[in-house]
């Protein structure tokens, strides 16, 4: 849950006025932190079949990358899910070894004191949890399908929205599983994609539990596109891969701090930051975008000290680390979730280019 240091009313306050200003994430004045459960409960919560036959493997499908010739899909998988779990984030999981993978499996090594090949070996796989650990079942449940709404592309349409819910069932169920849409099809190769019915029993990566601790401070470096969190003794206590503003005058460097965050937030389009997008012609006042996973800032917002900044959400997961922001600090919604269970009001926040 985010860990509130002090009552800090003040402090919210700014940060919805930094918010607003910035046409980001709308924080009501009042609002207190929110707990957020790491597996979220009610009907749509996901099943685990207790008599579940034993899991497959999954097949080697399509060619496998050049960079790891002798590891199957399901040995990556495996690899990818053990960093996922640690928090070192190798972005959405997919079977597939690459730069991301990578990056997040070398720092890995690194804290661990082993050699940062960045490349699966035996002794890794070893370590990784083996397929039944890995994988798990889900039961597509009604209340997926009721939640799910269409995705505008017009910013009046998207305001008209009750809820900026998932638009399929294979996007709600790749994003509670941290994965690619690609990889929940090849794993599920026989199911009626992209809208399975109530009841379809489906193989996902089993990405819980996973790591938690307190926050002393966070790093983001700009060139390199990743949020390092940090304890108190000063050891990485999380690695995410992150999207940063098109614009260089855009990057603020140097020490910020959250002043603020909220669970499922608001967002406010502000038409003067968007000119330049066909979809706001003709938009002369601002408009509230409601809450939801497929909201601008996803499921998650932590305002920082600086006018117009925070670190956030998204509904692409898929282009974090690749596209860039307008000036806030993009992660994967389950990233974000992560972070803001991990920080206290008044956390500095370093931005190193």
């Amino acid at each position: 849950m985010f860990r509130r240091a002090t009552p800090a009313r003040a402090s919210v306050a700014i940060a919805a006025l930094l918010a607003l200003a910035s046409g980001c994430a709308t924080v009501p004045p009042d609002l207190p932190p929110v707990p957020i459960d790491p597996a979220p409960s009610g009907a749509a919560q996901t099943r685990l079949a207790p008599s579940a036959p034993a899991l497959a493997s999954i097949p080697d499908i399509g060619e496998r990358p050049a960079q790891t010739p002798h590891r199957s899909q399901e040995e990556i998988a495996r690899v990818q899910i053990m960093l996922d779990r640690a928090n070192y984030s190798p972005g959405p999981i997919d079977g597939r070894w690459g730069p991301l993978s990578r990056a997040a499996l070398s720092e890995w090594q690194r804290r661990e004191g082993l050699p940062e090949t960045g490349e699966p070996d035996d002794a890794l796989l070893a370590r990784a949890p083996d397929a039944e650990k890995a994988f798990a079942a889900h039961l597509v449940t009604d209340a997926e399908h009721a939640a799910l709404r269409p995705f505008p592309s017009g910013w009046r349409a998207r305001a008209a929205l009750d809820h900026h819910g998932h638009s399929t069932i294979i996007e709600a169920v790749a994003e509670r599983y941290h994965a690619t849409e690609r990889f929940i099809r090849e794993l599920n190769p026989d199911v009626a994609w992209p809208n399975p019915p109530a009841g379809a029993a489906l193989r996902v990566p089993r990405v819980r539990p996973y790591a938690r601790a307190a926050a002393a401070r966070i790093e983001i470096v700009l060139s390199e596109k990743t949020l390092r969190v940090f304890d108190a003794e000063g050891r990485i206590i999380a690695r995410f891969p992150c999207s940063i503003a098109r614009q260089v005058e855009k990057r603020p460097v140097g020490e910020l701090r959250v002043v603020n965050a909220a669970e499922n937030p608001n967002y406010t389009f502000d038409p003067d930051l968007f000119r330049d997008d066909p979809a706001a012609a003709g938009i002369e006042r601002r408009l509230l975008i409601p809450p939801g996973p497929n909201n601008p800032v996803g499921v998650a917002w932590l305002s920082l000290d600086r006018p117009g900044y925070g670190i956030h959400g998204t509904p692409f997961p898929e282009e974090i680390g690749k596209t860039e922001s307008h000036g806030c600090f993009r992660l994967a919604n389950w990233n974000a979730r992560k972070l803001m269970e991990m920080v206290s009001i008044g956390c500095p926040v370093m931005v190193r280019e």
